[in-house]
C-alpha cells in the first residue's frame, strides 16, 4: 500500500473490508434457518461451495482467466476442494452441533493455527508474542467449551473439534491462497477450490434433493452468493486500498456480528465462562495480527 494512500481511499479500504465480514457473518444465521427447514449441516456447506464456486467460475468467463495450465489446475481443484470441504462442512456441523456463536468463535482461532503451521511447514520462529496468544486462545477454548456451546449449554465434543477443524481448514487457506496467487487472479483460484470442495462433499450428500421449497433454494442462493461470492470480492477490492493487517483487524467485526445474530433471531448466548472464552480467543487473534502490523510497518 502507497504511503501517500489518501483519506478517501483508506475509508473505502475499511469500507470493503468491513462489507465483507458482514456478509461473512451472515452464515451463521443462514445455516441455522437452513437447518430449522430440513436441510443438513452438510448439504448446505456443498450447495454453498457449488453455487458460489460457480459464480466464481462465470466471472473468470468473464474476465477470460479461467484456463489455467492442467497441472495447476488439478492442484487447486484437489488441494483447495479438501481445505475447503474441511473448513465449510466442519464449520457448518459444529454450527449444529455447538450453537452459530461457538462455531464462528472456534473458527477464529485460525490465527493461532497459522502460527503453528507456519512453525510446522516453514520453520519459523514461534516468537513470546505467539506463544503466548496460542496459549491464551487454548486457554479460550476450554472456557468455551466448559460452557456447553451457546445452541443448548450442553457439552458436544463434536461441535467443539469441528469447530477446531474449520479454524484449521481457515488457516490452510492463507498459504493456499499465498502460492497460487503469485501466478492467477483470486477469482481462478476460487473456481477451482470452491468446485473441488463440492466435488469433495458430495458423497456425503447423495442422493441430492432436487425438490426442494422455493424459500430453501433461495436462502441457499443469497447464502452462496452473498458469504462465498460478494465477500470475497469486496475483501479483494479492500487490499487494494489497505494493508492485509488493517484488513484482518477489521474482519474481526465477523465473529462479534455473527454471534450477534443467531442471539437475536435464535436466542444463542453464552454462559459468564463462555463470554470470557470468547473474549480470551478474540483477544489472541488481536495479539497476533498486531505484532503482525508492526513487523510489517518495521
Amino acid at each position: 500500500m502507497p504511503a501517500n494512500t489518501s483519506q478517501k481511499t483508506l475509508a473505502l479500504g475499511f469500507f470493503y473490508a468491513a462489507l465483507a465480514a458482514a456478509l461473512w457473518s451472515l452464515i451463521t444465521p443462514f445455516s441455522r434457518e437452513l437447518f430449522s427447514l430440513g436441510t443438513s449441516p452438510l448439504e448446505t456447506a456443498f450447495w454453498r461451495s457449488l453455487l458460489g464456486g460457480l459464480c466464481f467460475v462465470g466471472y473468470s468467463l468473464f474476465t477470460g482467466c479461467l484456463k489455467v495450465p492442467l497441472k495447476e489446475g488439478m492442484q487447486m481443484l484437489v488441494l483447495g476442494g479438501l481445505l475447503g470441504a474441511l473448513m465449510f462442512g466442519a464449520f457448518q456441523v459444529s454450527i449444529e452441533m455447538s450453537g452459530g456463536a461457538t462455531a464462528v468463535v472456534l473458527l477464529y482461532t485460525a490465527p493461532a493455527w497459522v502460527a503453528v503451521l507456519s512453525r510446522l511447514l516453514f520453520h519459523e520462529g514461534i516468537s513470546r508474542t505467539k506463544l503466548w496468544a496460542i496459549v491464551i486462545a487454548l486457554a479460550g477454548v476450554v472456557l468455551v467449551s466448559l460452557a456447553g456451546g451457546s445452541k443448548s449449554g450442553v457439552f458436544s465434543l463434536g461441535g467443539i473439534v469441528c469447530g477446531l477443524a474449520s479454524g484449521l481448514g481457515y488457516a490452510a487457506y492463507f498459504p493456499f491462497t499465498f502460492y497460487f496467487v503469485q501466478r492467477h487472479k483470486a477469482q481462478t483460484i476460487y473456481s477451482y477450490a470452491f468446485l473441488g470442495s463440492a466435488l469433495v462433499l458430495l458423497p456425503f450428500v447423495l442422493p441430492l434433493d432436487m425438490g426442494k421449497g422455493a424459500e430453501i433454494w433461495g436462502l441457499l442462493a443469497f447464502m452462496s452468493i452473498a458469504t462465498n461470492f460478494l465477500a470475497y470480492i469486496f475483501l479483494a477490492l479492500s487490499l487494494k486500498c489497505i494493508s492485509q493487517v488493517q484488513s484482518a483487524v477489521v474482519g474481526n467485526i465477523e465473529p462479534v456480528l455473527g454471534t450477534f445474530w443467531v442471539w437475536l433471531f435464535f436466542g444463542e448466548n453464552f454462559t459468564a465462562i463462555g463470554w470470557v472464552g470468547c473474549a480470551l480467543i478474540m483477544g489472541a487473534v488481536l495479539l497476533l495480527t498486531l505484532e503482525k502490523g508492526v513487523k510489517n510497518s518495521s
